[in-house]
């Protein structure tokens, strides 16, 4: 059996397929080890951060480990590059699985794995490491969508807590429908509104659609100059996102300029709180992502400036 410590709080992240598959894996999981599950948080990673962490116990999933996390009886799972090295906490960490799949293979030491739960993990797996030439992404990006289209708790509220009721659930059909209408449509518009917020990264307006399988789409053919395309979406308390995509590892390193993280491919960030709607996202991304050329002189120059009365 495990050797894990009893979680006083089960913390992961909000925003995607990849932490709702965490926390309804660890509490059942900790349901299956202790007789009963201790409660979800889920967050944003802004939110996250600034998170007291009281809690004596706690496994937290799919959020990058870091210093504060460093604490005695914090099991910390996930796949994002480390900030830091573990003395007191467990680490549980593999850049090449996802969240998801690194719960589930402790789920499957516990005996608690079901050919469900196989394909769920599955397609989560693919959907969050974006592997775009997986015969499975489109149905894997069709069950992400669910997360983005209908929020977290709302989800979790509709399948009871549930994960297998997720599969083949019937709003997957809504999301069949909304690819096959939607997206054309909404790849034509994006691909004639896309505007520069620097050499490296432009910024894709999209008005409907998976905007997922449009920057995929984008990105697959090449239809535009820069390596890395950003999309930008509002959440709640007027929160902007800022989501990244490339085709060779470039997301990751925007995403890192502006205090995000994620995968090579496919990463984000959150805007500072003064960002409150997308037309100042735009010029926030510009002013960040361009900084100004460093002042050139010669000395003399500067000794004349520095005599100005």
């Amino acid at each position: 059996m495990l050797d894990l410590p009893r979680p006083q709080v089960i913390c992961v992240h909000e925003s995607d397929l990849d932490g709702f598959v965490c926390g309804l894996l660890l509490q059942r999981l900790a349901r299956a080890l202790f007789g009963e599950p201790p409660r979800l948080e889920a967050y944003h990673n802004h939110h996250w951060r600034q998170r007291p962490l009281a809690e004596k116990t706690a496994w937290v999933a799919d959020f990058a480990f870091e210093a504060r996390l460093d604490r005695a009886g914090w099991v910390i799972i996930d796949h994002h590059p480390c900030e830091a090295s573990p003395l007191r906490a467990r680490l549980v960490h593999d850049p090449a699985k996802s969240a998801g799949l690194l719960c589930y293979e402790l789920c499957r030491v516990a005996g608690l794995a079901t050919p469900g739960l196989d394909r769920l993990v599955h397609l989560s797996n693919v959907a969050d490491l974006f592997l775009m030439d997986h015969p499975d992404f489109v149905a894997a990006c069709d069950y992400a969508n669910l997360v983005k289209s209908y929020g977290f708790w709302n989800l979790h509220a509709l399948i009871g807590g549930d994960l297998e009721r997720l599969l083949d659930h019937p709003l997957l059909e809504v999301m069949a429908v909304r690819r096959r209408v939607e997206d054309p449509l909404g790849f034509a518009w994006s691909r004639a509104n896309i505007v520069e917020l620097s050499p490296e990264v432009g910024y894709v307006d999209t008005v409907v659609g998976n905007v997922n399988l449009i920057v995929h789409r984008l990105i697959e053919e090449a239809a535009t100059p820069y390596p890395v395309l950003c999309t930008l979406y509002r959440k709640g308390g007027h929160t902007v996102i800022a989501s990244l995509r490339s085709r060779n590892g470039e997301a990751l390193k925007i995403a890192a300029r502006l205090h995000g993280g994620g995968h090579p491919n496919a990463a984000g960030a959150t805007l500072p709180r003064a960002v409150t709607n997308i037309g100042d996202a735009i010029l926030y991304l510009r002013q960040t992502l361009n900084p100004p050329a460093p002042a050139t002189g010669t000395v003399a120059d500067l000794e004349k400036l520095l005599a100005r009365p």
